[in-house]
């Protein structure tokens, strides 16, 4: 333009899970896209957490099950474990995702991929401006998809040292002879029991009471034992008070919160696991009118539109599932309504998993939530099996874990459901349809499943409901 303003119908901020797709959605509908990413393409998913974090995961399953191999009447000889080349699979599949999303943006007639950090710098004749680099944008239309970064608590001194984040954790090729995790959630267990099997030493400081605290108390603890039983070392109930370098290792200071007693323990590096904080601080978003929550948030209707007309945020930062796939959902949404489609997030069913293996699988709302929604009135079934009655897990070698479904009395629908156990990430799933699709447990109960599977429990699960004490 003569001006030297870029004017383009859409303006995408960030390549989460949401953006590609959507940016390459509304191109092929005819619109001019610019999407805007100062970091790497894909976001944290890509980047640092799904991709790299399964990917590394099989490595340590496969040194797992070597270990475990005489078991299954196979010999082998000592297992080892050649570290930087477990990272550099890791590094090879995440290079592999992320060339392709560029590749695909690039190549889309219509999109415009802008490789700035951007922000959005106030409005001009009812358009959005959005500055990345020396470039100025005009749009009619913005998306936000700018996610997560890693939390970092203050700790006296830990500043000062060389901490890992999950973001900088896959970049290193020594391996950790002793990795200190803050943190009992999920990244820090998944990544604990990960680089146990790798074979470093593990300690895990959660100041809860339990890790996994968002799940069932009895649900946390069987996830605390099973990664106990592997070898790692975890310090729930404390405080982490400071942190210090001691002859090239890290020392922390941590106090139980039940009676006060500190202790130190020393490992050779530290990963800060404590949680995420949304990236809207840098968008300018007050230049527009746009004000975030305290914590940096943005709210929206089920629509997923902001309080300014125009602005759309997608993904974390909307705080209407931290996931790959509610962010990948939101641009679903999206698209439905502009093409004239009623969709809401409103109402949207919780469904997620934890990567330790066996994985733990969730969907709706756990037995506390149920309890809680007793008192208004609300009456529950529940049903449980263990693993370890499961054919197909005793067939497998993996009895760890657990089935329980949640049932509303009234309606006969499912409430929830919580895996713990061999394929609870893809079995948790068959619940979620049926919640989605608003069919009775009786549904599930009466139909006929493949033998031998985990899911083939689920009849005899149902068939044994009793109301919820």
């Amino acid at each position: 333009m003569p001006d030297g303003i870029t004017r383009v119908d859409v303006a995408i901020i960030g390549t989460g899970q949401a953006a590609p797709a959507l940016g390459v959605a509304l191109a092929r509908r005819g619109q001019s896209v610019a999407v805007f990413e100062g970091g790497r393409i894909g976001g944290s998913c890509v980047n640092y957490g799904c991709t790299p974090t399964k990917t590394l995961r099989k490595s340590a399953r496969v040194a797992h099950m070597a270990r475990r191999a005489a078991e299954f009447g196979v010999i082998t000889g000592p297992v080892q474990v050649d570290f930087a080349a477990a990272m550099e699979r890791t590094a090879g599949v995440v290079s592999g995702s992320n060339a392709g999303l560029t590749r695909w943006l690039e190549t889309t007639p219509g999109v415009e991929l802008v490789r700035e950090w951007a922000r959005l710098d106030g409005r001009r004749d009812g358009r959005f401006v959005v500055r990345a680099g020396d470039r100025m944008f005009e749009a009619t239309t913005v998306y936000l998809n700018t996610g997560t970064r890693p939390l970092v608590p203050s700790i006296a001194g830990l500043t000062e040292l060389p901490y890992l984040t999950n973001d900088s954790l896959l970049a290193i090729r020594e391996q950790p002879r002793h990795l200190l995790i803050l943190g009992g959630s999920y990244i820090g267990l998944e990544l604990g029991q990960i680089f146990r099997r790798l074979g470093s030493e593990v300690t895990i400081v959660e100041h809860g009471e339990v890790v996994a605290s968002r799940e069932d108390p009895d649900t946390s603890l069987r996830i605390a034992a099973m990664l106990e039983a592997e070898g790692v070392t975890i310090h729930a109930g404390h405080d982490t008070e400071s942190a210090r370098a001691v002859d090239g290792d890290v020392v922390l200071t941590i106090r139980a919160r039940a009676n006060g007693a500190t202790r130190e323990i020393r490992g050779s590096h530290v990963l800060v696991a404590t949680g995420r904080v949304p990236n809207t601080d840098t968008l300018g978003l007050d230049t527009i009118g746009l004000v975030p929550d305290k914590r940096g948030f943005v709210a929206t209707n089920g629509r997923l539109e902001t309080a300014v007309p125009g602005v759309w945020a997608l993904g974390d930062i909307n705080r209407r599932g931290a996931f790959t796939h509610t962010s990948y959902q939101d641009h679903e949404i999206v698209l439905a309504n502009l093409d004239g489609r009623e969709r809401t997030a409103d109402g949207r069913v919780t469904i997620y998993a934890m990567y330790t293996d066996p994985p733990l699988g969730r969907v709706g709302i756990t037995e506390r939530e149920a309890r809680e929604l007793m008192t208004t009135g609300r009456r529950f079934l529940t049903a449980s099996h263990e693993m370890k009655l499961v054919s197909r897990a005793k067939e497998e070698g993996e009895t760890t874990g657990v089935i329980r479904v949640l049932v509303d009395a009234d309606s006969h629908l499912f409430a929830g459901a919580t895996l713990l156990g061999i394929g609870a990430d893809e079995i948790v799933q068959v619940i979620g349809a049926m919640m989605a699709a608003g069919a009775p447990y009786e549904v599930l109960r009466d139909a006929l499943p493949v033998h031998p599977t985990v899911t083939e429990f689920f009849p005899t699960i149902l068939g044994k409901l009793t109301p919820l004490e």
